[in-house]
């Protein structure tokens, strides 16, 4: 007993002075915990869901009404609404449909509400909406299509008044119409004792106290509660049949598994920056065997080391994401093929800043035990702050400014360009050209830190 006692000391002896196997069980845990916190926006004290989703909304409609309900799309913290677009000169001008659509193609959001001339058809008696969609995450697409029609349901009765308003004409006449609202008016006043001038303003306004279905108002004791739990029953399939919204899904019509091409970009992305990050750690195992010294003395600088590493991971890298969408595409029908130049572009690109990554990584770690920590931590907050799990609109808005410094950000959204919504190769060029940076900008920060430290020494 007491020599498994002196073993125990010394197993808690050699894990208490390491610092690397300290920082993997207690440190590591605590910082992706407290970033995950961030990511689901667990820090705020009020609600905690999504902000600043880009949503583009077109009023074509010269009803009052319609502008109500745009005011109330900028109030709801869900959205950030684009309602103007900016003309050359500088000036700006209200957003059309064709500015909309041309929005949607660029990626500048992936949302558009049309409130139509038509907005409260001549013809008939209901509200009319066009719902233009780019959805390139499933959960996204769900999130945004539930707020919009919870607020467009919550402002019907005023729009319903409009469409009230203009059956009525149609019917009776307007100036029959007008008539009838004046003699409302003087019965209210008369025997309800209300101001008439006001009444007959609410009548002509088509304020018919149709906010009574979105407000349960006038309700005490236990009439609220089954009110509460009727209207909760019968409200949304009541305005359904009076509201409807044309759903036009602009890109991924096509595709024979859209949930593939939205995720497995991500993933592969993911394991690529593993992959790497742990061929550019065995650099430290070089150094123990003593290949380094071997080599340093035949005529090869560190120099020439560490770019063959780096062609070394791009390499891995392209030929692991080949291999990931080939499965993607006899597993789940994946159509690479198409796409195969531009997507091709995108693969290495994403290669060469992982790898640069990876050597980064080796750069600033005094030991190979330290770089798999320090990998594991930075691929695993990569991975969820850059969208490789979940979509980014989802994130606090701050978070979403945040994930664009990732190279997982721009992977994933360049492969999404390819594979969703089927861009060419000179459309993605934009984003090639950001992953080319990075890479650039971490090998030369890679190259400086080699150059300070110990590694070839």
């Amino acid at each position: 007993m007491s020599q498994t006692l002196i073993l125990l000391r010394k197993s808690i002896l050699v894990f208490s002075r390491s610092r690397v196997a300290i920082s993997l069980t207690f440190l590591v845990p605590i910082a992706i915990i407290y970033v995950f916190g961030h990511v689901f926006g667990l820090y705020k004290k009020s609600d905690t869901g999504p902000t600043g989703i880009p949503l583009a909304v077109v009023n074509a409609s010269a009803i009052p009404a319609a502008e109500k309900l745009v005011d109330a799309l900028k109030a709801e913290k869900t959205f950030r609404i684009i309602d103007s677009v900016k003309n050359k000169d500088g000036s700006t001008r209200p957003l059309t449909e064709s500015d909309a659509r041309r929005g949607m193609n660029d990626d500048d959001y992936r949302f558009a509400l049309i409130l139509p001339p038509d907005l409260l058809p001549a013809d008939s008696f209901g509200i009319r909406l066009k719902f233009l969609t780019n959805p390139r995450n499933e959960i996204e697409s769900q999130t945004v299509n539930g707020m919009v029609q919870k607020t467009i349901f919550s402002h019907v009765p005023e729009l319903l008044g409009e469409s009230m308003r203009g059956a009525m004409s149609r019917y009776i006449g307007a100036p029959a119409l007008d008539g009838f609202n004046g003699e409302m008016a003087n019965v209210y006043a008369k025997y309800f004792n209300v101001d008439r001038d006001k009444m007959l303003k609410r009548l002509n306004s088509a304020d018919y106290g149709l906010g009574a279905l979105s407000a349960p108002g006038g309700q005490t004791g236990e009439d609220q509660e089954p009110a509460k739990a009727r209207k909760a029953a019968g409200s949304t399939d009541v305005f359904s049949r009076i509201v409807k919204i044309d759903t036009e899904q602009v890109a991924g019509k096509e595709l024979a598994n859209p949930m593939a091409a939205r995720t497995v970009g991500g993933y592969a992305v993911m394991f690529l920056l593993f992959a790497v990050s742990n061929s550019a750690a065995t650099l430290f195992e070089e150094k123990n065997t003593g290949i380094f010294v071997r080599l340093l003395s035949a005529p090869v600088r560190p120099a020439h080391i560490i770019w063959a590493r780096f062609l070394f991971g791009m390499i891995l890298g392209i030929v692991q994401i080949a291999v990931l969408f080939l499965a993607g595409h006899f597993m789940f029908n994946l159509d690479i093929f198409s796409h195969a130049a531009a997507l091709l572009a995108v693969g290495v690109a994403a290669a060469a800043a992982c790898s640069a990554f990876g050597l980064l990584i080796a750069a600033v770690s005094p030991n190979s035990a330290a770089a798999s920590g320090v990998a594991t931590f930075v691929v695993i907050t990569m991975s969820a702050v850059g969208g490789a799990w979940f979509p980014v609109s989802l994130m606090p808005y701050y978070m979403q400014h945040i994930s664009k410094l990732t190279i997982v950000y721009w992977s994933v959204e360049g492969f999404s360009d390819v594979l969703w919504a089927g861009h060419t190769l000179v459309q993605v060029l934009p984003k090639i050209g950001i992953l080319v940076g990075i890479s650039a900008a971490v090998m030369a920060v890679s190259v400086a830190c080699f150059r300070r430290g110990t590694l070839f020494e």
